[in-house]
């Protein structure tokens, strides 16, 4: 069985976001670092991996499953795509943890074929982070997933607000992931908080053991 994720599921793309918002408090991150030359990436993902060491919160790096190998890092997130052209064995070898993305059954059975640590359902409401062809899924379409893959972690991506945890969770979510409401907030420490505060009960309950109950806006 999966290990349970933390509530709050943070995606920025620099460690320098990293460095600024994990010694808040944040246990769960993801580094989304898209189109750099190699070399930058690599200083990126050894960055991140050295402080959220420091600060006992656990690094998702997304895409790029060689250089987390190589890297010493323990999980990574991959889209479809990423998902076809990966070699699976190699990161099953290497020990690594696997968060996937699906958008429809289809994914979501291609997914699932691949033994993830978690799945992740997106975009739950519009986002403004990037073109998707997909319509908003909304937070039924969680229900959905929820009974189909069990135990399994399910994440919650795409336009997720702290007003918008409590539906997420109801509707089976374990944890959801957050980039421009914390990103392209007027203060990202502020509103880093305040998520966190959002999920502290169920984080809670997460190290006691407990079922976790739906969040209330801080």
């Amino acid at each position: 069985m999966s290990a349970p994720l933390d509530p709050f599921y943070l995606i920025v793309d620099t460690a320098a976001w990293i460095e600024r918002l994990v010694p808040l408090g944040v246990k769960l991150v993801q580094l989304r670092a898209k189109d750099l030359p190699r070399a930058e990436l690599r200083t990126e993902i050894r960055a991140a991996r050295d402080i959220c060491a420091g600060q006992g919160c656990q690094l998702v790096v997304n895409d790029h499953w060689k250089m987390a190998i190589e890297e010493g890092c323990d999980f990574v997130h991959l889209g479809q795509e990423d998902l076809a052209a990966a070699d699976r064995g190699a990161i099953e070898r290497a020990g690594l943890k696997l968060g996937l993305s699906t958008h429809d059954a289809a994914e979501l059975q291609t997914a699932l074929a691949a033994r993830p640590d978690y799945v992740a359902l997106g975009p739950i409401w519009r986002t403004i982070l990037k073109q998707m062809p997909w319509a908003p899924q909304t937070p039924g379409r969680l229900c959905v997933w929820r009974a189909r893959i069990g135990a399994l972690p399910l994440v919650a991506i795409g336009g997720v607000t702290v007003e918008r945890l409590p539906e997420v969770f109801a509707a089976g979510a374990d944890s959801a992931a957050v980039v421009t409401d914390i990103t392209r907030h007027a203060d990202p420490e502020a509103r880093c908080r305040q998520w966190l505060a959002a999920t502290a009960d169920r984080r809670a309950a997460l190290g006691e053991g407990r079922p976790a109950t739906a969040a209330m806006p801080a």
